[in-house]
């Protein structure tokens, strides 16, 4: 490598980081202010949107194990029932304050899923589905933070419901025709020929409501994907299924605001 190559790299990664911080410190502002100015709301039925538990190196999406365990046990005693996604999907929430269904999901199939997760919420008996990229179980990213497919494959045969997340986690927004049609229908089918699941079900990277163009609506739907999960609940992109984001940042106060809905219109920022 070059030494105009080395400078151009660390400039990039110096960038990258100082956008990480940015993003860090502009996420712990807005969701404090939110909790601190929104009036407490009863708590309603929602999908929570996880990605990593224990593993601080992932930033905003990283919530420590004494945290989940702690947000699990509030919305017990807030009367809540743990259900599928799938159920509260087929099943329309009831915008009545009694209606306490709540779902958990983790995105992109970490390994703490496994490590973690898994023996966490099997100890409590909730139910909970993982989204996974298929490429990063084919080992694209070549390092150990991503399950394998016979990892995948073992949580399923526990009772886990494991979705498509894509191919490579791209942001869809930047993608052409072709490659959005790959990273749907490729996804979909690696998850039939590797361990027999037929999904119907996927959930956008990102997620947000920039991050899912009309043709990427339409590409699913041809696929044969009859359920896709986006993240907020008032900006989602049309026909999605709202999901709320639980950040590193959601203690007590702001996971409260959450199940009453202060975050339906926050999107995280990248």
């Amino acid at each position: 490598m070059s030494l105009q190559e080395r400078v151009r790299d660390s400039l990039a990664w110096r960038t990258e980081m100082a956008r990480d911080r940015a993003a860090l410190g502009r996420a712990y502002a807005e969701r404090q202010a939110i909790a601190r100015t929104r009036a407490p709301q009863p708590p309603t039925s929602r999908i929570l949107a996880y990605h990593t538990v224990g593993m601080p190196k992932m930033g905003l999406n990283d919530v420590s194990l004494q945290r989940i365990r702690r947000q699990l046990e509030m919305a017990k005693i807030a009367g809540y029932r743990f259900v599928t996604a799938s159920e509260l999907v087929a099943e329309p929430v009831d915008p009545t304050p009694g209606d306490r269904r709540i779902a958990l999901t983790f995105d992109d199939g970490f390994r703490s899923i496994l490590t973690t997760v898994e023996p966490l919420l099997r100890r409590l008996d909730i139910p909970w589905t993982a989204f996974v990229c298929s490429g990063l179980a084919d080992g694209d990213k070549g390092h150990d933070d991503y399950l394998d497919w016979d990892e995948i494959g073992g949580l399923a045969e526990r009772g886990v419901t494991i979705a498509s997340h894509s191919v490579t986690h791209p942001n869809f927004a930047t993608l052409t025709v072709t490659e959005t049609v790959d990273e749907l229908e490729r996804s979909r089918k690696a998850l039939r020929d590797r361990l027999g699941i037929e999904t119907a079900e996927f959930a956008i990277p990102f997620g947000q409501s920039r991050d899912w163009p009309e043709a990427a609506r339409k590409a699913a739907a041809d696929a044969g994907y009859t359920t896709v999960y986006a993240q907020s609940m008032d900006r989602r992109p049309t026909g999605t299924v709202p999901r709320t984001f639980v950040t590193r940042f959601d203690d007590d106060r702001i996971f409260r605001a959450a199940l009453g809905g202060a975050y339906d219109r926050w999107e995280e920022w990248y």
